[in-house]
């Protein structure tokens, strides 16, 4: 990256991630050499502002609250086609990965990566090529759309939605007030949905949505860790996680 570009002239980066302390200390660290246009916390607020901000490029946690990281960007990608994407994660999942580079050309990286990686990762975004963190790389990414498919495969965009959010632990009538839907209306989705699938309980409805990447393996963990967490992951930039939140508003 050019140390010379001034402010005006450097991509502009929206990023997506519901760890306070981490998305602000990334914000500090790239934008060093990018102009940092905001930062958001959800899946839902990320597709609103992807459109209001229009920024060159995304980075985006995959498992978002409200919206995963996936989704969202699947849904930004129809509105607005140029804007790029970089994917982080704690999860070394291949189909994960596999699933991403369904969107385009986008880049996947480990949280645990450090922030050379990451640079590197946009870097090769804003060219329009694709990069996968060395540790998740396939030797044949032809099986990749095999994978990638299982994700999305006989489930509507609203059953998705309501498949996340019910594995998230919300209530109907917080998924009716998130979803603009009755609380009838939701129910009916859950239900037709657990019917078509062969479903027979809640227990299996969350699992259902972990075998799709709805939601991670452990989907309260940044809810019980999000200090512990952000902590180590901001290490991983090499910088310190304490900044002044007041200059991200």
């Amino acid at each position: 990256m050019d140390t010379l570009l001034t402010v005006a002239s450097r991509p502009r980066i929206l990023i997506a991630d519901d760890h306070a302390m981490f998305a602000e200390a990334m914000c500090l660290y790239l934008d060093k050499a990018f102009s940092v246009v905001g930062v958001v916390a959800d899946g839902r607020t990320l597709s609103e502002e992807a459109i209001r901000l229009k920024p060159d490029l995304i980075v985006v946690d995959v498992s978002m609250p409200l919206l995963n990281g996936l989704d969202a960007a699947r849904r930004i990608r129809k509105q607005a086609p140029s804007i790029k994407f970089v994917f982080l994660t704690m999860l070394d999942d291949a189909n994960l990965a596999a699933a991403a580079l369904e969107i385009g050309p986008v880049a996947f990286v480990l949280k645990r990566s450090g922030g050379r990686e990451l640079l590197a990762a946009i870097e090769q975004t804003l060219h329009g090529h694709s990069y996968i963190t060395p540790e998740l790389k396939s030797e044949d990414w032809v099986v990749a759309k095999t994978r990638a498919r299982q994700y999305s495969r006989d489930l509507t965009r609203r059953q998705r939605d309501i498949v996340q959010l019910f594995a998230e632990g919300r209530s109907i009538k917080e998924m009716a007030g998130i979803l603009n839907l009755s609380e009838k209306t939701v129910e009916f989705h859950k239900h037709h949905i657990m019917a078509a699938f062969n479903i027979k309980n809640n227990a299996d409805l969350v699992l259902f949505g972990l075998k799709r990447g709805l939601i991670s393996i452990q989907p309260d963990l940044h809810a019980r860790h999000a200090g512990q967490r952000s902590s180590s992951e901001s290490s991983n930039l090499g910088i310190s996680p304490v900044v002044n939140s007041s200059r991200l508003l």
